[in-house]
């Protein structure tokens, strides 16, 4: 065997072909390492080493069986898999530190194995009594999930091996290594090579496989791309730590919708789903205020109601801040420069502050129209009506873009009790009894709206 050289990133999987200080992908300092592949010599080539044999092939119209389906016994956490857990896969779950990513699976593991499922809960950061000791906390403690404390891959799957289990929890990837790979655990190579070994593990033996990955500062799972492409669904749990919601967010899923979301709320007893969201993040809202506005969204496939807030004050420094929470930055800035070009409404020398109430972030452009309704309102300080919900896309034109599922999102702004809404003139033909839409074409026509609203 010939040798070749080679460096990695284990920050984020970027190949060098040399050491060097800092990685040119990532900007990180010291996470540059040396590789040792082994590559095929001449000779072995020339006398046919490493040639495979011919595989069967399958047409398109090949009909395969559906996967089969388990429910883990929470109602959120199965729709966000898409109906349940399919058997042979592998599911990666990432989120902040102590933001439940443990608890939430202990939860799952616990409903799934009181139901007459097998499970097997494998730690590689806690002991097996730390683990008991939460399990206790939530009133878990007599459920006949099995326990392991344990970092060495072989004896792991060995063990998994052995018992077969419908599930297994994997906590944490990053702890777990592989003795045949010379590297840390948590590097590039040893993450790569432990979820292939659980992935393999999965679809030999149609157990499904949970693994709990750390994130880095930038909110992505830790370790190079390919780890999220070698599963089969990867999660991400959401929330800040100072509130009490969280949200779990597909953004991958071969048997069932990639952006699907489930909302959870930690108690003294652990996550409990939370059925109505739109009703939970409205609960705290008070007498109209300026600055305030509700968007009918939608996550997944279910339509969910959350508050834009925003304020707008004099800035005492030369270059105003714009401070968001829950919503892109880089959005903000194109909905306030269409504002400015377009309406004449301009925030030079003001200080914009944008927060979604609840800790829930939101991704869908149909945000616009809100985040405007609000910054406007937060400008004249002229409060929007309490009933009136707002909807759609803005273009760099001006113009605002039609929006999906329009009937949906009307519909749950009816149930909790909204009479009126805002939204783009293409969802005209959506006519629902209970709510007074009105219909826009533009966002000046939109501005105007607003204020003769006001008026009336």
């Amino acid at each position: 065997m010939a040798k070749r050289n080679a460096f990695q990133c284990s920050a984020c999987g970027a190949p060098h072909m040399k050491w060097t200080g800092c990685c040119n992908e990532c900007g990180e300092w010291n996470t540059v390492h040396e590789l040792v592949e082994a590559s095929l010599g001449p000779s072995q080539v020339a006398n046919g080493a490493g040639r495979g044999r011919p595989l069967e092939l399958v047409g398109l119209a090949h009909v395969a069986e559906p996967p089969e389906r388990r429910f883990l016994g929470i109602a959120e956490l199965d729709r966000v898999l898409g109906g349940g857990i399919v058997s042979a896969s592998a599911v990666l779950i990432g989120g902040d530190p102590g933001i439940g990513k443990s608890t939430l699976l202990l939860q799952a593991a616990a409903n799934f194995a009181a139901n007459g499922g097998s499970a097997v809960y494998i730690s590689g950061e806690e002991a097996t009594t730390q683990v008991q000791m939460r399990a206790e906390r939530i009133g878990l403690s007599s459920s006949p999930v099995m326990l392991v404390s344990e970092t060495g891959i072989r004896d792991i799957v060995a063990t998994l091996e052995a018992t077969r289990p419908d599930i297994a929890i994997v906590d944490s990837v990053q702890t777990m290594w592989v003795d045949s790979v010379d590297s840390a655990p948590g590097s590039v190579s040893q993450l790569r090579a432990v979820v292939y070994q659980f992935v393999r593990f999965a679809k030999r033996s149609g157990s499904a496989v949970f693994l709990i990955g750390h994130v880095t500062k930038d909110g992505q799972i830790a370790g190079p791309r390919v780890v999220e492409h070698l599963v089969d669904t990867v999660l991400y749990f959401e929330g800040e730590r100072g509130h009490q919601y969280r949200m779990l967010r597909a953004v991958k899923n071969r048997f069932g919708p990639a952006d699907e979301i489930g909302v959870f709320e930690m108690t003294g007893k652990g996550l409990q789903g939370v059925e109505n969201p739109s009703a939970m993040f409205l609960s705290d809202r008070g007498r109209p205020s300026p600055g305030s506005a509700v968007f009918a969204g939608i996550e997944g496939t279910r339509p969910l109601l959350v508050e834009f807030q925003a304020l707008v004050a004099q800035s005492a420094f030369a270059s105003p801040r714009r401070n968001v929470v829950g919503w892109d930055g880089n959005r903000l800035a194109m909905v306030l420069a269409v504002l400015d070009a377009r309406c004449g409404i301009g925030f030079g020398g003001q200080d914009l502050y944008l927060n979604i109430a609840g800790g829930i972030r939101i991704t869908e452009p149909a945000a616009d129209l809100a985040v405007a309704a609000a910054i406007i309102s937060a400008s004249a300080q002229r409060p929007l009506s309490s009933d009136t919900v707002v909807f759609g896309e803005i273009s760099l034109t001006g113009a605002l873009r039609p929006v999906a599922k329009p009937e949906l999102r009307l519909k749950e702004a009816k149930k909790l009790g909204f009479s009126r809404a805002l939204a783009p003139v293409a969802a005209k033909k959506v006519v629902l009894d209970g709510i007074e839409a009105t219909w826009l074409s533009d966002l000046p026509e939109f501005v105007h709206s607003l204020y003769q609203a006001d008026e009336n």
